[in-house]
């Protein structure tokens, strides 16, 4: 099958950056929006607004989610009018939510040999979508995928097939998980620096030409907390809800240790100072954070 017609669910600084760069590599693309704000953003770009995701499914040979929770997820696969009821056979859906792996694996389950499911969160965050830069962490079929890779590589330069239905899932959340251990392990080092008397963007240098550097510590610092920006598109919000996730993981299959505990409940305690709405970065100024 042709992957010519795409459609979108879920136009938020993601799926809005995924819809422009596949309108602007040709394919054909449907949106659909709860609010009617990022539908007229859409339309400027060329995307075919939607009134509901079933609309979609009976055109679109592979349809694209970016959705916050599961639960949003499930609730446009499952059901009378989901993407299992109503989608063409053989089309595709790709969720590229962080989402719950159970609930990726039953929904490739409820779509059986007639549909394909793949899991495929991604990293690079808005720009990444913007600019087609995106790394895709796939769980599913093996050759579901490679019937996707068209439209994967229109949106990212890697596409990586980490295993089963469900197993995408659980790559993107560790290393979400690495990622806030990683903004709390920076934030102390630094501070520690600091109160020794070396500034932060002196020791940020020595330490991005050495091994302890990380993605924190090359982009997060220096394009973000440094510059005071705090514009990176990803929310506190969101990344707690992903660290939850990952707690959640490790209590199901027995595999949660000390550090992974620690992280989790410095990022439950930022929630006092932080509403979920501001940048996730800001959590090496939430109170009671070293500074």
């Amino acid at each position: 099958m042709a992957m010519k017609h795409i459609g979108v669910i879920g136009l938020g600084a993601m799926g809005l950056g995924m819809a422009k760069i596949l309108v602007e590599r040709g394919f054909t693309v449907r949106g659909c929006d709860l609010s009617s704000e990022r539908q007229r953003l859409a339309q400027q770009a060329g995307v075919t607004i939607a009134a509901e995701p079933s609309s979609l499914y009976a055109v679109c040979e592979l349809v694209v989610a970016s959705l916050p929770k599961a639960a949003d997820v499930a609730g446009v696969v499952e059901g009378p009018a989901g993407f299992v009821a109503r989608g063409r056979p053989d089309a595709i859906f790709v969720d590229t939510s962080t989402s719950e792996p159970r609930v990726s694996r039953k929904l490739a389950a409820a779509c059986g040999t007639r549909l394909g499911f793949l899991d495929a969160p991604v990293s690079g965050g808005p720009q990444g979508a913007k600019t087609g830069t995106l790394t895709f962490m796939v769980g599913g079929d093996k050759e579901v995928m490679e019937r996707a890779r068209p439209v994967l590589t229109a949106l990212g330069n890697k596409i990586i097939h980490v295993g089963a239905s469900g197993a995408g899932n659980v790559a993107k959340l560790v290393n979400n998980l690495l990622v806030a251990a990683n903004l709390a392990s920076v934030r102390e080092a630094v501070a520690l620096a600091a109160a020794a008397g070396v500034p932060a963007e002196d020791v940020l240098t020595a330490i991005n030409a050495a091994s302890g550097r990380s993605a924190v510590t090359e982009v997060n610092y220096t394009r973000w907390i440094l510059s005071e920006r705090f514009d990176s598109g990803f929310t506190m919000g969101l990344m707690r809800k992903d660290v939850q996730l990952a707690a959640k993981l490790g209590q199901d299959v027995g595999s949660f240790g000390a550090v992974s505990a620690l992280v989790s409940d410095l990022w439950d305690a930022s929630a006092q100072g932080l509403g979920d709405g501001e940048d996730f970065n800001k959590f090496v100024i939430a109170p009671g954070s070293s500074e």
